[in-house]
């Protein structure tokens, strides 16, 4: 168990009211959105990573 698992869970972010965004500021809004997707996706990456240099440290 990771320590992350004993810590409350986020609640679901409220959905973004898109009606009165223009089409540039809906484009920002994807950009930002794209952004910390990428930024998650790094972090998985770096914890993926470490998690196997931890299984194969213990494998041996």
């Amino acid at each position: 168990m990771e320590p992350e698992d004993l810590l409350p869970r986020a609640a679901k972010p409220q959905q973004r009211n898109l009606a009165p965004m223009s089409v540039e500021e809906l484009e920002a809004y994807i950009g930002e959105l794209e952004a910390e997707i990428a930024r998650v996706r790094q972090d998985i990456e770096k914890k993926t990573k470490h998690r196997s240099s931890a299984e194969s440290l213990f494998r041996r």
